[in-house]
């Protein structure tokens, strides 16, 4: 970390305009991009806690179809993106190794929603996460992230894979492209919103 000046810079700084903050959480399997996607879309310096891969991993982390990883999150990633000039979401990426679950608890502490980041290579690393949100009866959104060699399939199997009803969006995204990541974040907001305003009818 570079501590050469303690003069914070423009875009760090929160807009004078900002009336509303809302936390949202970034989670999904080791290896599917969460780091990259809030390093992609936030507006300020993100903050990262990755570290390089040890022997310590072999043998207890799940590496299959990301070998070629060397770094992993070991706490947390913390982005920031304004929607509008009132209000503004702080982002949180969870660590993806299980062993790392523990942290969970106090990331999801006053979330108002979260994304599902998916790699459709390897589905099966999603299945757990997505069962701690609904048992937290976090709302979410599914996002589809793009990689080379990732088999393409129509978003009704991938809902009928994963086991998730007609409610819950499932979008494509590429999350090294910011507006491709802001607009599944948007995804989020709407969603929120609908499930807010169905909530008031109710």
């Amino acid at each position: 970390m570079d501590f050469r000046s303690s003069e914070p810079r423009s875009e760090d700084i929160l807009p004078e305009t900002a009336t509303a903050a809302v936390k949202v959480v970034i989670v999904g399997g080791f290896g599917v991009g969460k780091t990259t996607l809030v390093g992609s879309v936030s507006e300020i310096r993100p903050l990262t806690t990755e570290e390089t891969m040890t022997q310590a991993g072999v043998g207890v982390d799940d590496t299959h179809g990301v070998e070629r990883k060397t770094a992993t999150t070991v706490a947390m990633d913390f982005g920031r993106i304004s929607i509008n000039e009132e209000l503004v979401l702080y982002l949180f990426g969870t660590p993806g190794q299980q062993r790392f679950w523990f942290l969970w608890r106090g990331l999801f502490e006053g979330a108002l929603g979260a994304v599902v980041l998916v790699d459709t290579r390897r589905l099966e690393v999603s299945f757990d996460v997505i069962g701690r949100l609904e048992e937290r009866r976090v709302p979410f959104v599914v996002a589809i992230n793009t990689f080379p060699d990732a088999p393409v399939h129509p978003i009704e199997e991938i809902r009928a894979a994963l086991d998730l009803p007609a409610s819950v969006p499932i979008v494509d995204c590429d999350a090294r492209v910011r507006g491709s990541s802001r607009d599944v974040l948007m995804t989020l907001m709407r969603y929120l919103q609908s499930l807010a305003t169905h909530a008031q009818v109710s």
